[in-house]
């Protein structure tokens, strides 16, 4: 019985002492976030009252924070904010979020009074000492530290018109579509009124091995506001936009942004091109803060400005980083720029990237009016270490879409996404597909589509383009020209492309015709292609002049220096397969038959055995040839007519081999012709790039010089980068060569340093091509009077040579960003000066939008 009785009160002893315990343990959960962005705020401090109990928010804002002592209220303290306290009940569990201030007040009440001012150095700097034990630590903190690591990742990209009036909110054209325009804080980027216009978002797995290397990317969901293919290539929309905001790692030397290069902060030479500080001790949470903040020492640089938090821990890592842009910097069309990035802690104590927001907004005038607001919100969870996969995880291409990844429900995005849409985004989708249904909607975008693509669309056909409308030259005179093609509204399966044209002079009509199949039920202009085409054309042709991104009917190359007056007539068939892969690897191959007769003053001649000229009306070649091509990781935007590359680091292979046969279907001679180009683009960091291609080329076999490499020449007043801008028309062949290009853009690194340059923000461009070839014996006329001679003018002076004296080489320097588009070069050629009507300079432009 007393044992009975001392358990009863063992029991009721514990009981009331658990009760008790339980009754004053108070728990505080919530989430800080910025009063005027809403934005969820990283690495804020909160804590009981005055004390040292509390705890950081984590990379989404959120924050737990629990004690057994007694507290009336919770304070919450950040760098550039109001201290906030909030109320709370002691001994209960309670959910508190938190929207806290920005201290304008502190900001501007900062007064500095010196004498003298002090001289910036990095010498005995501790802030500067501190930034090299961040670029000592570098390698540890990065997850190629680890052998294996996996993650799920979310991204949402919107893109929206910015800082619109009133007055352009309340046109007709959106007055029953005022619920798409969204309502934010007039300070935030972007102003108090947007429109969003596009909205992407990723769901995927991401793996990571050390050795063998390999990063896969396997997407599980996507979703996108597609606009009609008539107007948009929404697939290239994606890659273009992709490429404008690419990850961002803080620990690279170079981040690339805007199809531009920005030295990290935290680069290994960042001592040389920034200024350090330290701002600020954050000593009440584990591990120690300091807040270090940095500046550009020339602000027109491409570098950036803001602050980063190191922990003191002996890891020197980043905890969390504001990256934002001077206003002075050499960046087209960027009004205003921020990134955040928030880090968290691994299983060893090191640390991860959680979350990254990029916002840019984008306008002609950096001041005032009307703008392009863009983020970009990536959000990692679920990180795990060195947890190896099958080998064949990490096989394959380096991204990969799931099965029915675009055709995910709103349910299954509602329960995946990471955080929560308001609702002008969440209606996004929808809104834009009313949009397009609006009548005025669609005018302006066929109007935008006539004047930027040149095509008028009619539904299942479109008449186009409309700058080969009309032009002239030597051989046709006036010629006029008129053509179109089928649309995906007649047929994904089915292509037809054709036009008509007319010269006055010759009096000669010209035709072309194009029928297309598509083997992928995709249209023929998306990538990836894999098609059959078999075509017709009636034509002219300039020899050696080959053009990329324009066609030879465009008006404004009507306009071009010195005599171009030998042209060819060509009938040519061509019967083409091209297969696409998803790696960016691809072939074609060819059949062609073609015709070619001099037109203008261009003769085909050669002697006969008494020594005679004999005219030479026709040249038959029928040839088959396969293109291989590998592109890595390229990107580009799909146009109406051309698909225009986005630059990258990665190089671009190119082998094509020619076969040409005697006696098929006519054809006169046999030959093979090999041709291999490799181009690559160089990021130097703060000394800009370097765009470097070369090609060599080998024909075997006995033609005449029509068939050989006629060398790209240019004798418009554009500068071209492929061909060679001080050569004239058919002034050089060979059946051997190389060339080698090499165009380098300080990117303003020389300009920005001098005063007087500095604001107008030029960018310094230098240019050289080379060139090394030659005519073997076998195909030189001069030794075998049945070969065709080389053109001569009329003054019976030669116009065609060869290069069997040296190399070819021209060179030039330019002055680029002129008007934000405007590139003029100033162009000498070097050799072969004594060649009758050689230019020896000239003043050539380019027209380019970049940031």
């Amino acid at each position: 019985m007393k044992l009975f009785t001392k358990l009863v009160l063992i029991i009721s002893i514990i009981t009331v002492s658990f009760n008790t315990l339980h009754a004053q343990s108070t728990v505080v959960k919530g989430t800080v976030t910025d009063a005027k962005t809403k934005e969820a705020l990283p690495y804020v401090t909160v804590t009981f009252g005055d004390s040292n109990q509390g705890a950081p928010t984590d990379g989404q804002g959120r924050f737990t924070i629990r004690t057994n002592d007694k507290f009336e209220y919770i304070k919450v303290n950040y760098v550039g904010y109001r201290t906030a306290t909030r109320s709370i009940e002691a001994g209960q569990e309670q959910t508190i979020n938190i929207a806290i201030s920005a201290d304008s007040k502190q900001l501007s009440d900062v007064v500095v009074k010196a004498g003298k001012k002090k001289k910036y150095t990095n010498k005995n700097n501790p802030a500067v000492e501190l930034i090299r034990q961040v670029i000592a630590h570098k390698a540890q903190n990065q997850v190629t530290s680890y052998n294996f690591a996996e993650y799920k990742q979310y991204e949402r990209m919107t893109f929206s018109l910015s800082n619109l009036s009133d007055k352009f909110k309340n046109r007709k054209i959106f007055k029953n579509y005022q619920f798409m325009f969204r309502e934010q804080d007039s300070t935030a980027i972007g102003g108090k009124t947007l429109l969003p216009l596009y909205m992407e978002e990723k769901l995927s797995a991401n793996y990571y091995r050390k050795v063998p290397y390999a990063q896969k990317q396997v997407v599980e969901a996507n979703k996108q506001v597609k606009y009609d293919e008539t107007f948009v290539d929404n697939q290239g929309l994606t890659t273009y936009f992709n490429r404008m905001y690419q990850d961002i790692n803080i620990y690279d030397n170079n981040v690339s942004l805007l199809s531009n290069q920005l030295l990290s902060p935290i680069s290994d030479n960042s001592p040389n091109y920034y200024k350090f500080f330290i701002t600020d001790t954050i000593k009440d949470q584990k591990p120690n803060l300091i807040e270090l903040s940095f500046t550009p020492r020339n602000t027109i640089n491409k570098l950036f400005e803001g602050r980063i938090y190191i922990t003191m821990d002996g890891n020197y890592a980043v905890q969390n980083a504001v990256l934002t842009v001077n206003k002075n910097i050499d960046l087209n069309f960027v009004r205003q720029m921020e990134a955040r990035l928030s880090f968290e802690k691994n299983p060893d104590n090191r640390y991860h990237l959680s979350q990254s927001n990029l916002k840019i907004e984008f306008a002609l005038n950096k001041n005032k009016g009307g703008g392009v607001f863009g983020e970009r919100l990536v959000t990692i969870r679920d990180f795990k270490l060195n947890s190896p996969r099958p080998k064949e995880t990490y096989d394959g291409p380096a991204q990969v879409y799931a099965k029915q990844s675009d055709e995910q429900t709103d349910a299954y995005w509602t329960e995946s996404r990471p955080d929560t849409l308001d609702k002008a985004a969440a209606d996004l989708y929808k809104n834009v597909d009313s949009l397009q249904t609006i009548p005025s909607f669609k005018r302006t975008m066929d109007i935008a589509t006539l004047v930027l693509a040149g095509y008028k669309n009619f539904g299942p056909f479109e008449m186009g383009p409309v700058n080969t409308f009309y032009s002239f030259n030597p051989v046709e005179g006036f010629r006029a020209r008129l053509g179109g093609r089928t649309t995906t509204a007649l047929s994904k399966r089915y292509y037809f492309e054709t036009y008509g044209a007319y010269g006055t002079r010759d009096q000669k009509f010209k035709y072309f015709l194009s029928s297309t199949y598509s083997l992928n039920n995709k249209s023929i202009y998306s990538f990836p292609q894999n098609y059959i085409r078999a075509s017709f054309q009636h034509d002219t042709k300039v020899p050696g002049q080959e053009l990329e991104f324009v066609q030879e009917s465009n008006f404004l190359l009507s306009f071009k220096r010195g005599a171009n007056d030998q042209w060819l007539y060509n009938d040519i068939f061509k019967l083409d397969y091209v297969h696409e892969y998803l790696n960016h690897f691809s072939y074609a191959v060819g059949f062609k038959k073609w015709n070619q007769s001099p037109a203008g003053a261009l003769q085909f001649q050669n002697l006969l055995p008494n020594g005679a000229l004999n005219n030479v009306n026709l040249i038959h070649t029928t040839e088959m040839s396969l293109q291989l091509r590998f592109a890595p990781h390229e990107k580009f935007y799909q146009g109406k007519l051309y698909r225009t590359p986005i630059p990258d680091k990665y190089p671009i292979y190119t082998l094509r081999y020619t076969q040409g046969f005697k006696g098929l279907l006519g054809g006169d001679y046999n030959y093979q012709n090999v041709v291999g180009n490799i181009s690559k683009r160089f990021y130097l960091s703060q000394l800009g790039f370097t765009d470097v291609s070369t090609e060599g080329g080998y024909l075997f076999g006995k033609v005449p010089f029509p068939l050989m490499d006629i060398h790209r020449a240019n004798q418009s007043y554009a500068f071209q980068f492929q061909s060679f801008n001080m050569m004239n028309f058919q002034e050089f062949v060979s059946d051997h060569y190389a060339t080698l290009t090499i165009d380098h853009n300080f990117n303003g690194f020389l300009f920005n340093k001098i005063p007087l340059l500095r604001r107008l923000k030029l960018r310094e461009v230098v240019n050289f091509k080379g060139l090394w070839g030659g005519v073997r014996a076998e195909n030189n006329p001069a030794n075998d009077r049945s070969l065709l001679r080389f053109p001569t003018n009329s003054s019976g002076l030669a116009t065609t040579y060869t290069l069997n004296n040296g190399m070819y080489a021209e060179g030039s320097v330019g002055i680029g960003n002129i008007f934000k588009v405007l590139r003029f070069d100033l162009v000498r050629r070097f050799t072969y000066l004594d060649n009758p009507n050689a230019p020896k300079l000239g003043l050539r432009t380019f027209v380019k939008f970049d940031f």
